[in-house]
């Protein structure tokens, strides 16, 4: 049987959101893209399983959280309730991830750290890379090293400007290029 996912959209200052819930109301995915895009995404991330996906306007008022969000009510998407699928080094990266608070940003080193393996600076590059929910699990607050913004999949653009908006103070981090 197909799970069944809903989606809206959401215009926000870094272009339009597509935000994808499940049926019991916890968050599956965000992405800046077309719907079809955001399909095969889901396809992959939900390991090639069925699912059904329609459009509902402001599923569990996920929607309207995340334009608060926008509108300067940082604290509201800590609680959200999210469910990604990933391997248990995905899951566990993503749990420490919502755990960097708003207006501070961490290396990849210590997310290896935090989960207890110091050594996968890497690994947690590529869980971060691979997070179905930007934003609200914040991969954009890892940083490099050395403070050079790196690594997100919505662009370091929108990275920047997402760190600007938290108070992180991204204009003294470096753009690595």
């Amino acid at each position: 049987m197909a799970e069944a996912l809903v989606f809206d959209r959401l215009p926000s200052p870094l272009g339009e959101l597509l935000i994808v819930a499940d049926e019991s109301g916890r968050l599956r995915a965000i992405d800046w893209c077309d719907e079809e895009r955001l399909r095969a995404r889901l396809a992959r991330s939900l390991g090639g399983a069925e699912f059904a996906l329609a459009p509902q306007r402001d599923p569990a008022g996920l929607t309207e959280a995340l334009r608060a969000y926008f509108a300067g009510d940082l604290a509201v998407i800590d609680t959200l309730p999210v469910e990604a699928a990933g391997t248990p080094f995905q899951r566990s990266v993503w749990a420490a991830l919502r755990g960097i608070a708003c207006g501070t940003t961490v290396s990849y080193g210590e997310i290896a750290r935090r989960i207890g393996q110091p050594g996968a600076m890497r690994a947690v590059g590529l869980a971060n890379n691979s997070n179905p929910i930007p934003i609200v699990v914040p991969c954009h607050r890892v940083i490099g090293a050395d403070g050079a913004l790196v690594g997100f999949g919505g662009g370091l653009d929108r990275k920047r400007w997402l760190l600007d908006h938290e108070g992180a103070g991204s204009k003294q981090l470096s753009l690595a290029i």
